[in-house]
C-alpha cells in the first residue's frame, strides 16, 4: 500500500508531523493497526538501522526518526491493545550498578521497538537484586545490561551472577553492551551475547529469539 510506503519514508526522514498525520489517515481508513506497525514504522526503523549501520545516517538523524516513530506509537498503542497485536518479544533494559549513563541504552531500546519488541526501561544505577525482581516481575525473554565505563562493567558479572543464583538464567537470554565491553568479556562472564552497537543489539535479539532478519 503506498500510503505505508510513504509512513516509512517520512519515519526515515524524521518528519513526525508528517507520520503522526499519516497514521491517523490511516486509522481512519480502516487500516489494521498492526499493519501500520509492520508496513510502516517497522519498515521505515529497518532502513534507518541499515543507514546507520552504513554510516549513512547519523546519531541525530536516528534520533529524528525516533522520535517520530515514538509520536506515531502514542497514537497507534490504544488501537494495538484493542486489537489483541503481539509484540516479538519483551526486553529488560538497565545500566547496572553504578553506572549514571543512558544514551547507549536508550537508543538501543529505540531500536528495538521500532523492530517491533516492547521494552520494559529501568533505568541507570540498578543493583543486581533489582534486575532480579524486575524479571520476576515483567517475565522478559532478553535481558540487556548496559555499562559504560570500566569501574562498573564487572557489575554485569554480578548481575548475572544474581540471576544463575535466583535460578532465572534458564528463563531469559542475557546480553550486554557498552563502550568497555566486548566479547570476549561476554564470554568471561557467561553472557549469552554482546552487540557493540544499537543496530547489532537487535540482530543479536532476532537471533537469540530464532526471529528472521
Amino acid at each position: 500500500m503506498q500510503k505505508l510506503q510513504e509512513l516509512a519514508l517520512y519515519l526515515e526522514q524524521g518528519q513526525a508531523q508528517k507520520v503522526t498525520a499519516l497514521t491517523e489517515q490511516l486509522l481512519e481508513a480502516s487500516v489494521s493497526p498492526q499493519l501500520i506497525l509492520n508496513d510502516g514504522l517497522i519498515a521505515g526503523m529497518a532502513v534507518v538501522g541499515e543507514k546507520m549501520r552504513s554510516g549513512d545516517m547519523y546519531l541525530p538523524e536516528v534520533l529524528q526518526s525516533a522520535g517520530a516513530m515514538q509520536a506515531s506509537l502514542k497514537i497507534l498503542k490504544p488501537h494495538l491493545a484493542r486489537e489483541g497485536a503481539k509484540s516479538r518479544g519483551k526486553i529488560l533494559m538497565g545500566t547496572v550498578k553504578g553506572d549514571m549513563h543512558d544514551i547507549g541504552k536508550n537508543l538501543v531500546g529505540i531500536m528495538l521497538q521500532g523492530a517491533g519488541f516492547e521494552i520494559v526501561d529501568i533505568g541507570l544505577n540498578v543493583p543486581p537484586e533489582k534486575f532480579v525482581e524486575a524479571i520476576k516481575a515483567h517475565q522478559p525473554s532478553i535481558v540487556a545490561l548496559s555499562a559504560m565505563l570500566t569501574t562498573t562493567m564487572l557489575n554485569m558479572k554480578s548481575t548475572i551472577e544474581s540471576v544463575r543464583s535466583a535460578g532465572l538464567s534458564s528463563d531469559v537470554k542475557i546480553i550486554i553492551g557498552g563502550a568497555p565491553v566486548n566479547q570476549n568479556f561476554a564470554d568471561q562472564i557467561g553472557a549469552d551475547g554482546y552487540a557493540r552497537d544499537a543496530v547489532l543489539a537487535v540482530d543479536k535479539v532476532k537471533q537469540l529469539l530464532s526471529i528472521s532478519p
